[in-house]
């Protein structure tokens, strides 16, 4: 299961044409307005069906896929019909057996002691990294390596670039039978010995020793820049390959920050798709506008922001019409659509119209 089956569950032709490349220029005024998907692919998938779908994509004005599995089949065919293609990384979250067996020291720890590695918070895979472990940033680095070496890989795209969460959106709170009207400590990471040591050699606070260490300032800032640096080490390593680095983000800079400790303006990005799904936090689609406009304020034109909508949030063509109006309103530079088997004629033929 990934983070998108927990958001569901727990509310849970054109042969040989090239689109250009996310742009690397400083200047992020939106040119045009793009349509983005996420992808997962299926092995399975006989050529034909991958081709047919990937084709109706294309058609329907999607730029790019952001695939979070690898697949020669489904980067080939998907580039052969004009399609950016993207890897989605999970990247603090690490659930790998063989990682998890030799490193256990590798992961984060709540401010109850609880370590990723043995006692994960909500669900079985949410293992997160701790990113001031001096070993986890440079093996980010060399998972990052691995996939901007294939060739047909257009660009790296970050998701799970932050700590658990801290407070989960309220439509999740009756799932879990849990109150997060305060932050909680077995949900308040990372307090691991490199976190605390790190953070006392940098500010001479032995954050052991303050009374509420989850109302500080001082070290509510020093965790946002430990998963920068993480990100801008990254993003340092796909300019090396010519690269655009983008991530999957929270919905507006306030809330990554107050809910999973993501700081997402200050990184080194060329684009971010902010995942603004107004079901999950109990909102309307007016909302979509709201969000769209704090990121793009917030970012004065840094690098450009896709609205990611979750296609189940909306209950038909026309209240998808509405948010993706209301997103290029205040400024996205296009959307991300996550949800394939929402993907039908009627979006295909919204989405055409659109243009």
């Amino acid at each position: 299961m990934n983070k998108r089956d927990f958001i569901k569950t727990s509310l849970l032709g054109f042969a040989g044409l090239q689109l250009p490349s996310i742009s690397l220029a400083a200047d992020a005024t939106p040119l045009s307005f793009d349509y983005w998907m996420w992808i997962r692919p299926n092995t399975k998938d006989s050529d034909a069906a991958i081709k047919k779908r990937y084709t109706s994509y294309r058609e329907a004005g999607v730029r790019g896929l952001l695939f979070e599995d690898y697949s020669v089949r489904h980067f080939q065919v998907a580039k052969s019909l004009g399609l950016e293609t993207h890897r989605w990384m999970w990247t603090m979250n690490r659930g790998e057996q063989d990682l998890l067996s030799k490193h256990p020291e590798y992961y984060a720890v709540s401010r109850s002691g609880k370590s990723c590695a043995d006692q994960p918070p909500y669900v079985n895979y949410y293992r997160f990294l701790c990113p001031s472990h001096p070993d986890v940033p440079k093996y980010l680095e060399d998972k990052a390596r691995e996939q901007l070496e294939k060739e047909d890989i257009d660009g790296l795209h970050l998701d799970y670039i932050r700590y658990p969460d801290v407070v989960l959106p309220v439509n999740l709170w009756q799932n879990y039978n849990i109150d997060q009207s305060t932050e909680l400590a077995d949900y308040d990471f990372c307090y691991s010995p490199f976190t605390k040591a790190a953070y006392l050699k940098e500010t001479g606070i032995d954050i052991d020793k303050v009374a509420r260490p989850e109302q500080s300032p001082s070290w509510r800032a020093f965790r946002y820049e430990q998963i920068n640096r993480v990100v801008n080490r990254i993003a340092k390593v796909t300019k090396e390959y010519q690269k655009p680095l983008t991530a999957a983000v929270f919905p507006t800079p306030d809330l990554a920050r107050r809910i999973v400790r993501q700081d997402w303006a200050n990184w080194d990005l060329d684009a971010v798709f902010p995942m603004i799904y107004h079901g999950f936090y109990q909102e309307p689609v007016e909302w979509v506008g709201q969000a769209v406009k704090e990121g793009v304020q917030t970012l004065n034109k840094k690098f450009p922001l896709y609205a990611g909508l979750y296609l189940p949030d909306f209950k038909d063509s026309e209240e998808l019409k509405k948010g993706i109006e209301l997103a290029k309103k205040n400024g996205a530079a296009g959307v991300s659509l996550f949800g394939e088997q929402e993907f039908d004629a009627k979006t295909i033929n919204l989405l055409r119209s659109l243009r």
